[in-house]
């Protein structure tokens, strides 16, 4: 099989397999919400850790969320103008901003990462009445800025091909309309 079309369905798996996996944490977050909900106001016995564990799953399902959405094509672009191009077109304009989005990603990687081994250096703490570890939270931002910049590489090899008037390596499994 061909190494590029290997890595490329590997990229696409990855990101397909967490946000699959991400969407049941919503679920969690739901539960938690309704849990404090209940408890403080039927039983008048808040908790102190479900509204800061809510928040950190919702940081960590955003953050990690984002290399799945740009494979499902779920990011914002301006439409009204974009919808109306070829398909050549869009994939040139494509590589042509993939320049601030490389850029945007290589940033968030290297600060998020440094942001994240500061805090996994000291055992960073929350300094709520909980007080859980913020260290884990904080290492999602270098590994969904990887899953993104992972699944960026993808879209301009596709992008590239697309321009030269090839037939891309593979397409995107959401949309061919398949499940990976």
């Amino acid at each position: 099989m061909n190494p590029l079309r290997t890595l490329i369905q590997t990229i696409d798996k990855i990101n397909y397999w967490v946000g699959e996996v991400l969407s049941y944490l919503l679920f969690v977050m739901f539960a938690l919400i309704l849990l404090e909900v209940l408890l403080r106001y039927v039983f008048n016995s808040p908790t102190v850790w479900a509204n800061e564990l809510t928040q950190y799953l919702f940081g960590a399902y955003a953050v990690l969320s984002g290399g799945y959405i740009l494979l499902s094509g779920g990011h914002v672009n301006v439409d009204i103008i974009y919808s109306h191009l070829s398909p050549r077109t869009k994939a040139g304009l494509d590589i042509f901003t993939s320049l601030l989005f490389f850029l945007f990603c290589g940033m968030l990687f290297y600060y998020g990462g440094s942001l994240a081994m500061e805090s996994l250096s000291i055992w960073e703490h929350s300094e709520s009445a909980w007080n859980p570890p913020l260290y884990p939270v904080k290492m999602m931002i270098p590994i969904g800025s990887l899953l993104v910049l992972l699944q960026g590489v993808n879209k301009l090899i596709l992008d590239i091909y697309i321009v030269l008037g090839y037939e891309p390596p593979v397409v995107h499994a959401t949309e061919a309309g398949d499940s990976l």
